[in-house]
């Protein structure tokens, strides 16, 4: 699709052939459906709107119901931030202009989003009253972030800012009338995605120079700390237990910058609920000890921060093993930063003792986790074969001396759940590893 054929389908016959196909879409159905459709419309008009509903129904995960009103590429869908994420990260924006010394423009202030693709994040800027103008090289792309910013406003609490579109090079696109530049690097190429970040468009060079002002770069969660300038805030965020991005804070916007306080480095963030570990609360060692009542499964955030360790005095515990993120308590914790599991029953790993585990609680449908050992999860499923009703987690790992495995079972975000108390107490004393 080409910007005269997108414009096309934004005319009124585009947008009512396009409402006409995303009420029927499916795409076991997509070939009969573009044949009729054919008979009637421009083949090339049929193509894009059937591309936009396939698009639509992929962006719900990301957009919810906003995902039917709005238009797509497929690489600047795979790109794009969850609605959630960019209004965290918006919101973030705005409330450090509106704090300090920054309080008095932030109403006026300018934010430019480079390598904006189709307008997740501009939106989410915009929606906090910040002025935006997002700039990308691709003017198809520019011209899709146009017309989902022109969606604003109708449905929408409180002042949107006032927003535009550039089509140019991010790198030479002069950046000194805004207060605050957020960037999106492009991290697909023809051989699909890229995992370097020496291989980002715009180059890596350029993201440091961004970096040495007031800036927000969003990158892959998995980028090597070794990656990050010494000037950033480095925070993974992850939405519903999945690690979304690593949003990299320079300037302002850095944690503590100015302020005469701890400047942070490195921030784990989980949402929905919004909250944060950083290194200010890692006290850099956890005990070490066997396994007790209950297992907790950090976060993949605080996993990629570095931040294990500050999760150990939050649930009262210690780590089965000093390099691997499993924590073990006699106490069920409420925390948003790791999952909880109640330890039933602690083996060898060994399969035929596995085998008579399962069959014992008559197990067949197996969740299997496991850190720090060379197992394949899935080919170890089909190897204990469990075949009873019940349902149960396996979790292969290392302790300090031997390789273990426990049966557990997911417990509910909240102990109260459950008729305890938010500090719920669990099986005193390490547990005993079963001899089957």
């Amino acid at each position: 699709m080409d910007v005269e054929e997108f414009r096309a389908l934004r005319s009124p016959a585009g947008l009512e052939l396009l409402a006409e196909v995303s009420a029927v879409y499916a795409e076991r159905d997509a070939i009969a459906l573009a044949t009729r459709l054919r008979r009637r419309h421009p083949g090339g008009l049929v193509t894009a709107a059937l591309t936009q509903a396939a698009l639509r129904q992929r962006a719900r995960a990301k957009f919810g119901a906003e995902a039917d009103q709005m238009f797509f590429t497929r690489d600047g869908l795979e790109q794009a931030t969850t609605a959630a994420v960019a209004a965290y990260r918006a919101q973030r924006v705005r409330d450090t202009l509106d704090a300090g010394e920054q309080s008095r423009r932030a109403a006026t202030a300018l934010c430019c989003d480079l390598c904006c693709g189709i307008g997740g994040d501009l939106r989410a800027l915009a929606r906090t009253g910040l002025a935006v103008t997002g700039v990308d090289k691709d003017p198809l792309t520019a011209e899709i972030a146009r017309a989902n910013l022109a969606l604003l406003g109708s449905g929408d609490q409180g002042q949107v800012g006032p927003a535009r579109i550039e089509v140019a090079d991010v790198t030479t696109f002069d950046r000194t009338p805004y207060a605050v530049v957020v960037a999106d690097p492009a991290r697909r190429s023809g051989r699909g995605r890229v995992f370097d970040p020496a291989d980002y468009s715009p180059p890596w060079s350029f993201v440091e120079e961004l970096l040495t002002g007031t800036a927000c770069v969003k990158t892959a969660p998995i980028i090597p700390h070794r990656f990050l300038p010494p000037q950033v805030e480095a925070e993974w965020i992850s939405e519903g237990r999945e690690v979304k991005e690593a949003a990299l804070w320079s300037g302002d916007l850095r944690t503590g910058a100015g302020a005469g306080g701890y400047e942070v480095r490195r921030r784990a963030t989980v949402l929905p609920s919004g909250a944060s570990l950083t290194d200010a609360d890692d006290p850099g060692e956890a005990p070490v000890g066997p396994p007790l009542g209950y297992l907790y499964e950090p976060d993949g955030a605080v996993i990629r921060a570095g931040l294990v360790t500050a999760v150990a005095p939050l649930v009262e515990g210690a780590l089965l093993h000093p390099k691997i993120a499993y924590f073990t308590s006699d106490r069920w914790v409420a925390t948003p930063f790791a999952t909880a599991y109640r330890v039933e029953e602690v083996l060898p790993y060994d399969v035929k003792a596995l085998k008579r585990a399962l069959r014992a609680r008559d197990v067949g449908i197996l969740t299997v986790k496991k850190r720090g050992v060379e197992v394949e999860p899935e080919v170890l499923r089909k190897r204990l074969a469990p075949r009873g009703r019940a349902a149960a987690t396996l979790v292969v790992t290392r302790t300090a001396d031997s390789t273990l495995a426990l049966l557990v079972q997911l417990m509910p975000a909240d102990p109260s759940d459950q008729g305890g108390d938010s500090l719920a107490a669990g099986p005193t004393g390490p547990v005993r590893v079963t001899d089957r």
